[in-house]
């Protein structure tokens, strides 16, 4: 398995998705409940081929991704090689951006010496959609880029 497999409420979302990825492969629901009963290591490894072909087209399609912590905001940009970041840092300790109060201070000292910002490109250190995948692991999550766009046009004009 190259990423994870999806879980189960992923799998009831996508059911329609996953009775189609079977039926290329020739398998009825007759056959599906026949496979799970009698092989069920050959119904997990379905599971997780579809996992990982579900994985690579959300993966391929990312662009933005947002990662929020206590005193961080990590703002990435995918490319085809590479990720442009901003990274957001509160220099008052504490000042939490899992909360509400938290955004708004945010938003108010933005532009302000209490914000730290550093922005930065790097080269992918494995194949793109892996490090992507990656990203989400530790807590990143897909997104429109409307947050890092709007910084990033302050930051080039």
């Amino acid at each position: 398995m190259k990423y994870a497999r999806l879980t189960k409420e992923q799998f009831d979302e996508l059911h329609p998705e996953f009775i189609n990825f079977l039926a290329t492969q020739s398998i009825d629901k007759a056959e599906w409940d026949k496979i799970k009963l009698d092989q069920p290591e050959a119904a997990e490894q379905e599971l997780d081929v579809f996992s990982d072909l579900i994985w690579e087209g959300v993966l391929l399609r990312a662009e933005y991704l947002e990662h929020f912590s206590k005193n961080h905001v990590f703002l990435f940009q995918c490319f085809d090689s590479e990720v442009k970041s901003i990274v957001l840092k509160s220099m008052v300790p504490d000042i939490d951006f899992l909360t509400e109060a938290g955004l708004k201070w945010m938003s108010d000292n933005m532009f302000t010496d209490n914000i730290e910002m550093k922005i930065g490109t790097k080269q992918y250190p494995q194949q793109r959609n892996t490090a992507i995948f990656e990203l989400i692991r530790q807590g990143a999550f897909l997104s429109d880029g409307q947050f890092y766009r709007q910084i990033n046009a302050v930051i080039a004009s």
